[in-house]
């Protein structure tokens, strides 16, 4: 209860009593179904985009850093960074105790972050735009801490 008592100052939310936390997320097969709807989604466009516009030969002739990660390592950590943002976007769907106006906020956030972060490959790999592809990420760092903030609400 302690935590529910710090989050109801944090936002000013009253009223709810002992009752706080009974029903307010949703449960059991419908839930679990949606996390695995939400997670295979996330994974599935994260890697069909990978794949159709995936690293060329004027990136691998590219001189990198000595500090530049492996590219087999790629595959593994952007999957579990698109399970993730999948996970994130179910743990919000899943709070029912939230008022239309952050639940709009949050989702106009997730899907900003998600179009940017999904469109930074076709833009350097597919188009051999970098510095459209800079404007891209850069807008997507602003992007991720909006979602950051809208769903730490939640």
């Amino acid at each position: 209860m302690a935590h529910f008592q710090g989050k109801q100052a944090r936002f000013g939310r009253t009223g709810y009593g002992k009752a706080y936390g009974q029903g307010r997320r949703e449960s059991g097969l419908h839930s679990t179904l949606v996390l695995l709807a939400l997670v295979g989604l996330s994974v599935g466009l994260g890697a069909g985009v990978g794949a159709l516009f995936g690293p060329d030969a004027p990136y691998q002739a590219l001189q990198k850093p000595t500090w530049n990660p492996p590219g087999w390592l790629f595959g593994p950590v952007w999957t579990v960074l698109y399970a993730l943002i999948g996970t994130s976007a179910w743990l919000v769907w899943r709070e029912r105790r939230v008022t239309a106006g952050d639940r709009r906020i949050a989702w106009t956030a997730f899907g900003l972050q998600a179009v940017l972060n999904l469109a930074w490959s076709p833009i350097f790999f597919g188009m051999g735009s970098p510095g459209l592809a800079f404007l891209d990420i850069s807008l997507l760092w602003l992007a991720v801490l909006w979602t950051t903030v809208a769903f730490g609400r939640i």
